[in-house]
């Protein structure tokens, strides 16, 4: 069977990085720009037609599961901001519940598959497990990095110095200390939603430290950023794994 996601190599933290920004920058200007109602609803919209569309392949294309994981990132911060802002939940009981929310994902994943590993997601049952723990990551991210950032009044900058460290460790703990494999990905796949939605913020953003670019700028750069990645990965190949084992 083929695996339905990318190989993990350097492009793909880029790229991560790059729709996780994104997704931060473009949520923020879509709900600031027309009614917050509507853009919720274009958010949730894109992405159910990005997951059908990711979900009815039967391989993986570059294009497809990033424009998946941009349409997650959007609609991810959409789903914190709204558990904030119209709800009046703080980021501390967000952050709480959507880590909750990721362990229970991955705990019933574990069972039912006995692996979280990244190189054994095949079309299926996998594959809606492996797309739901993305989402909780995506929520839980903008959650902490909106913490960090307002709650506990770090300011953005102070926030990309700590996620950025965050996002280290797993990789210092793997190649040095033989941190188990899966784990340290997960970690550091959590990390990089709170540390480029920092980024985004703090280019865009004129207050908590942001330089105040404007979120329509900073979208506009990292769009063209992120198509170049995923135009070069579609010609090159460079992130498609083989054709995996045998199902564990």
């Amino acid at each position: 069977m083929l695996v339905k996601v990318p190989e993990i190599t350097v492009y793909f933290w880029v790229i991560k990085l790059l729709t996780t920004a994104l997704g931060e920058s473009t949520s923020d200007f879509l709900v600031y720009q027309i009614n917050p109602y509507v853009a919720v609803g274009l958010g949730c919209f894109g992405l159910v037609a990005a997951l059908l569309l990711q979900l009815s392949l039967r391989r993986y294309i570059a294009w497809v599961y990033w424009l998946t994981a941009l349409m997650v990132a959007v609609f991810g911060t959409m789903a914190a901001d709204v558990l904030h802002v119209v709800l009046g939940i703080s980021y501390v009981v967000s952050t709480t519940f959507f880590s909750a929310a990721l362990a229970v994902i991955f705990v019933v994943w574990y069972l039912c598959e006995h692996t979280l590993s990244i190189h054994s997601v095949y079309r299926g049952r996998r594959e809606l497990f492996y797309w739901a723990a993305v989402i909780a990551t995506f929520a839980l991210g903008t959650a902490a990095g909106d913490l960090t950032a307002a709650t506990l009044n770090l300011g953005y900058f102070p926030s990309i110095l700590l996620f950025a460290v965050l996002f280290a460790l797993p990789a210092l703990g793997y190649w040095l200390l033989r941190f188990n494999a899966i784990a340290a990905f997960w970690w550091a796949y959590i990390v990089t939603r709170p540390l480029g939605a920092s980024i985004a913020d703090w280019l865009g953003k004129p207050y908590l430290g942001g330089l105040g670019l404007g979120d329509g700028k900073v979208s506009l750069v990292l769009l063209i950023l992120l198509v170049l990645f995923v135009a070069y990965l579609s010609v090159t190949h460079r992130d498609v794994q083989g054709r995996s084992a045998e199902r564990r």
